[in-house]
Order: C-alpha cells, then sequence, then structure tokens
C-alpha cells in the first residue's frame, strides 16, 4: 500500500491519500481524540502524539498537528497508523456511527433560498474544498447572512476568511440577492 500525502493551505494540516475509498459518502470531522469513540481509524491517528484533528472525505484523511510539533516527526507515524488500519481490514467507522452530508436541516419561510445555497455549496465550493483537505457545510441562514461550519484543513486554516468572504460571499451574493454576508460558526 502507498500512501501520498498533499500540503494544504493550513500548514498545521496535511492531506493523507490511502489510494482507495475511506468514506462511500459524506465526510466525518473528529476535532478532538474523545469525539473518535465511532472510527477505530481516527483512534490509531490519535494515538500518535501531537495529532489534534482528523478528517474524513471521500479519499482522503486530513489531519492536523499542534503548533509547536514538527511534520518530520509525526509523519511517519501517522502513515504507520494509517496503512496498519486498512490493512487490518477493520472500518473506518463502526457501526451506528456514520457519516454526515453536513448541512443542518433548515425549514420555514427561507427554505427555497437555503435550498439554493446548498446547491451551490454541493456544486461549486464543496469540490474545491475538498482538494484542499477539508469541508465547509451549511449551518443556518438568518436576515440574509449564511452560517458555515469549516471542518478538516479549512478550520483554523490562515486563508480560511479570505476563502469565507471574497470567495464563497462573493459566490453566494451573485447567484442568490437574498444574501448579504457569510460568517464562520463553531460548532
Amino acid at each position: 500500500m502507498f500512501i501520498q500525502t498533499e500540503s494544504t493551505p493550513n500548514p498545521a494540516t496535511l492531506k493523507f491519500l490511502p489510494g482507495q475509498t475511506v468514506l462511500d459518502a459524506g465526510t466525518a470531522d473528529f476535532p478532538s481524540a474523545e469525539s473518535a469513540g465511532k472510527s477505530p481509524l481516527a483512534q490509531r491517528i490519535f494515538a500518535v502524539q501531537g495529532v489534534t484533528g482528523v478528517f474524513f472525505g471521500n479519499d482522503f484523511v486530513t489531519v492536523t498537528k499542534e503548533d509547536g510539533v514538527e511534520w518530520d516527526h509525526v509523519k511517519p507515524a501517522i502513515l504507520g497508523a494509517v496503512m496498519e488500519h486498512f490493512q487490518s481490514g477493520q472500518p473506518v467507522i463502526d457501526d451506528g456511527g456514520q457519516a454526515a452530508s453536513g448541512h443542518a436541516e433548515h425549514s420555514g419561510e427561507d427554505a427555497e433560498i437555503v435550498n439554493q445555497i446548498k446547491d451551490l455549496l454541493d456544486s461549486r465550493v464543496r469540490p474545491a474544498v475538498a482538494q484542499d483537505g477539508g469541508d465547509i457545510t451549511f449551518h443556518g441562514f438568518d436576515r440574509g447572512v449564511v452560517y458555515l461550519h469549516m471542518q478538516g484543513a479549512c478550520a483554523g486554516c490562515p486563508s480560511s476568511t479570505l476563502t469565507l468572504k471574497m470567495g464563497i460571499e462573493n459566490l453566494l451574493r451573485h447567484y442568490i440577492p437574498e444574501v448579504t454576508e457569510v460568517r464562520p460558526v463553531a460548532v
């Protein structure tokens, strides 16, 4: 098994590509070791000292490290954990735990606008963000303000504010006049 790695715009996050499907659908975010209970793979990765976050996409695993830790020191152990997991035959996420589509539910008078927002996020934004090892999901819409949740490499990325304001906000405002602003939200 050969696992490739790619840097991301977030220097604290590295993208690991195991060359096979990680999740059949959706994404899974583990912002702490405590949240990794349903995922044998995330548990293995969190066992590496210095790991602070794990995120799964369709064909990648994104790992975030502590600020004082060098990639040269933790990358070999993470590669070993990923390889060991896929050779073990264990599931990425145990039964009962499942990947999420990511978007929060929304109903009411703004339902049509929210569906347009979700469609644009799914078709234009999420594929590009996945290339960088992250995900951005809809969290809410209130009086013209769209609230988005940033995961994986996007969480804590130095360029995330620029991505939100200059990229996503401009895109949504162009196609949906009711959108006036985009803001990040921590979940």
